[in-house]
């Protein structure tokens, strides 16, 4: 997962993409537009996923967001998520979110009452195979020195 630090105008990431257009506040509208509504996680899946395990956002294991919801608003780029699965921690937040030029989406999880401005760590996914009832994000993690597609499979719920 590419993790982005925020600090005033200037961005660090920790990914070898060209930070400019990872903050670039430009929008892929019709992509954010088929992202609203209510998704769950169908599947996440990644080569070697019965040896290797992923914290995801830095908050639980990949395997427990299978079942998670997430609604996104496309007007105002918010939303909400929520852990579910049994034997996995509960969690739920409020998100921001976009998807920029470039095909990026862009999240940053926010803790109750706090704003997005105030929040300086953020996510930078792909997004991929996009229809009006499914899409997927794809993260890039190191194994062994080499890039590891993890994939979240999003399906509509309604």
């Amino acid at each position: 997962m590419k993790k982005l630090i925020l600090l005033g105008v200037f961005a660090l990431l920790f990914a070898s993409c060209k930070t400019s257009s990872i903050t670039n506040t430009k929008t892929d509208r019709s992509s954010q537009v088929a992202i609203k509504g209510n998704w769950v996680i169908s599947s996440v899946n990644y080569p070697g996923s019965e040896y290797i395990k992923v914290n995801s956002f830095q908050l639980a294991d990949s395997q427990c967001f299978v079942g998670s919801t997430w609604k996104f608003i496309s007007n105002n780029n918010k939303g909400e998520m929520a852990l579910t699965k049994m034997g996995c921690p509960a969690f739920s937040s409020p998100i921001t979110w976009f998807v920029n030029k470039d095909g990026q989406f862009v999240l940053k999880v926010l803790d109750a009452g706090e704003k997005a401005k105030r929040v300086r760590d953020g996510y930078v996914l792909g997004v991929a195979n996009q229809t009006e009832t499914s899409f997927q994000l794809i993260d890039k993690i190191d194994v062994g020195g080499k890039l590891t597609d993890v994939v979240y499979q999003f399906t509509k719920i309604n």
